[in-house]
């Protein structure tokens, strides 16, 4: 049964079709919402407390990472994060795949970052079956609040997301893009 669910697990991180709803996705999901839970309830002057539990959700972290609380994930250890970056309140990041967070990242409130994906029939959907798309975001991105990034984007280096944008496709290295769905309207 084990080796199932680890076949299972390779296949979400593979972008292939899997069987969400294995009883050993739930434990590790619920596993993970503890650790959250720990994270969110922690002082905010607690530095070094925040420091240590984030790292024990996420798969990787680099130096100078400041996620305030509350934040939300599915899995954590999908998501890395690099250098001197700022996650605001709110952020929810559902990592079914890959979340590549890079330098220099400016995050603002509410944002959401999806890479699950769910069949559109409703049959398929009542199978608890689904597939995931990776999300990158280059350095030196700045997201604006109430953003919305969905499975699959790629945020090229030194582009700043508009407040309220819906990224739906990918967006090319150093560009202003906004709107829904969030599209390039000038160079930086």
């Amino acid at each position: 049964m084990e080796q199932d669910f680890e076949l299972e697990w390779q296949k979400m991180l593979n972008g292939e079709v899997y069987a969400a709803g294995m009883p050993q996705f739930l434990d590790r999901l619920m596993a993970v919402r503890e650790k959250i839970r720990d994270y969110n309830d922690l002082r905010p002057s607690d530095k070094e407390g925040l420091a240590t539990a984030l790292r024990s959700i996420l798969g990787s972290c680099g130096e100078k990472v400041i996620v305030n609380q509350p934040f939300r994930c599915d899995y954590g250890e999908n998501i890395s994060i690099g250098n001197d970056v700022i996650i605001n309140f709110n952020c929810t990041i559902l990592d079914e795949a890959h979340v590549s967070i890079g330098n220099h990242v400016f995050i603002g409130p509410n944002v959401s970052i999806y890479t699950a994906c769910h069949p559109l029939e409703a049959a398929e959907r009542n199978r608890h079956v689904q597939w995931a798309e990776g999300v990158t975001i280059g350095n030196d991105v700045w997201i604006g609040g109430s953003v919305t990034i969905l499975p699959g984007v790629h945020i090229g280096d030194g582009c700043v997301i508009g407040s309220g944008a819906v990224v739906v496709r990918d967006i090319p290295a150093r560009h202003l893009a906004v709107g829904n769905p969030a599209r390039p309207i000038r160079k930086i």
